[in-house]
């Protein structure tokens, strides 16, 4: 077999093999999030069109669609506890197959909905489904893996997963109800993948002994593990900034920064996501070269300002230029894998799938909080001067949040979280 040479890692305990880090479970987990980030992103592409095409007046499309959004981002924060806690007392494979069956399913009948209701209904089905997919997947990864390369495993599903929205992107161009018809399907194939895959020696070695698995209250019950699982949530503030606002509203700041040429909505999705690609296999790399999750954070919110400010400074560029520095503002955030790692690495066995899961979610409903304080300020200070002044509160915050966090590189995960 052949054997990566361990040039960069002279001190690591063994060699890394190709069948260490793609395995079955590594594969299948980032198919799994591969369909999870396709149907997240895809309704972000079709969903106004898909609003017009259902008879909603044009007047009525834009907010009946931020009202959608937010049903799905609702299903997604109460799924995310659903299945994080089920994960944590059924067992990790108990999520993987049931968010995929739900949110295929759901994905299969936004294709045929009719009215604004049954498009809300199905919204929330499918969110509540795909807010198992990752943290599920991440924790399984990290459990099964050897723990001096387990960020090569994370980084795999994150960065096979994002490629989703590339593919949400074109697909979304051959028609809406077709669209959600292929993710639909992708996902259903999935489950005769899933059929190989094992469950956590940790969980199983957990379910012997007398302990409380998957309590979501025991996250507060003492103000240390109460601020870890915050901090957790905080560092990743940055990522859905960038995309949900700075990349999601491109075309609205292209115009005021009178860009040359059109920016579509579609094209700043796609190349976001596809900078994220890189970014999280750059995160990954570096995090197990550097032996450090912490230092991979530092480097990638330095490159959040870098970026962030030649963006809001692009003045009558051309849209090539707008669009790459929309591509390198995905590369910035790229450490969506190194995150989600680290939140699994923070907290024991008996709560792991709980936070892993939940995180995540969190951080994509922290968009609408964000959101919300985004739009007051553009009305006192103006888009330019809002972008600036958010930008600066979360990189504050998720560096204070960063530094509360212990460095979790090679950690064993065998332990058990008490309060």
């Amino acid at each position: 077999m052949y054997n990566f040479e361990a040039k960069f890692f002279p001190k690591m305990s063994k060699k890394i093999k190709i069948s260490d880090v793609l395995n079955t479970t590594v594969i299948v987990a980032a198919l799994g999030y591969f369909v999870d980030v396709y149907d997240l992103v895809l309704f972000l592409i079709v969903g106004k069109k898909s609003l017009a095409e259902i008879g909603i007046a044009s007047e009525l499309v834009l907010p009946n669609f931020q009202y959608l959004l937010n049903v799905q981002m609702i299903g997604m924060l109460v799924g995310g506890l659903f299945w994080g806690i089920l994960g944590d007392k059924k067992g990790r494979l108990s999520v993987l197959f049931g968010s995929i069956i739900l949110y295929s399913l759901a994905n299969i009948a936004n294709g045929f909905v009719t009215t604004l209701d049954q498009y809300a209904v199905l919204r929330f089905i499918a969110g509540f489904g795909l807010a198992g997919e990752l943290g599920a997947g991440i924790t399984l990864v990290s459990e099964i893996m050897y723990k001096d390369f387990r960020g090569y495993g994370t980084m795999i599903v994150a960065s096979v997963g994002v490629t989703g929205a590339v593919a949400a992107a074109l697909v979304g161009r051959v028609g809406w109800q077709t669209a959600y018809f292929i993710g639909g399907g992708l996902g259903i194939s999935l489950l005769l993948l899933r059929i190989g895959v094992f469950e956590s020696g940790f969980f199983k070695n957990i379910e012997k002994k007398k302990v409380k698995q998957g309590n979501f209250f025991q996250l507060f019950q003492s103000p240390e593990i109460a601020w870890k699982y915050i901090n957790c949530i905080l560092i990743g503030l940055p990522v859905w900034f960038i995309i949900g606002i700075l990349i999601a509203r491109a075309p609205e700041i292209a115009k005021l920064l009178n860009v040359q040429g059109s920016i579509e909505q579609g094209n700043s999705i796609m190349l976001c996501y596809g900078g994220l690609v890189f970014g999280d296999l750059l995160s990954g790399a570096l995090s197990q070269a550097l032996k450090s999750r912490k230092k991979v954070f530092l480097i990638f919110y330095g490159l959040n300002i870098v970026f962030i400010g030649i963006y809001l400074n692009l003045y009558g560029a051309t849209n090539a230029l707008f669009y790459l520095l929309i591509f390198l503002m995905g590369f910035s955030v790229g450490f969506w894998a190194i995150f989600v790692t680290v939140a699994s690495e923070q907290f024991g066995t008996n709560l792991r799938a709980t936070v892993t899961t939940t995180v995540p979610n969190f951080v994509r409903g922290s968009l609408v909080l964000i959101a919300f304080i985004f739009d007051f300020l553009v009305t006192k200070i103006g888009v330019i001067n809002t972008a600036y002044t958010v930008t600066a509160g979360i990189l504050v915050i998720s560096y204070f949040s960063l530094r509360g966090l212990k460095e979790t590189f090679g950690r064993d995960l065998d332990f058990i979280e008490v309060s």
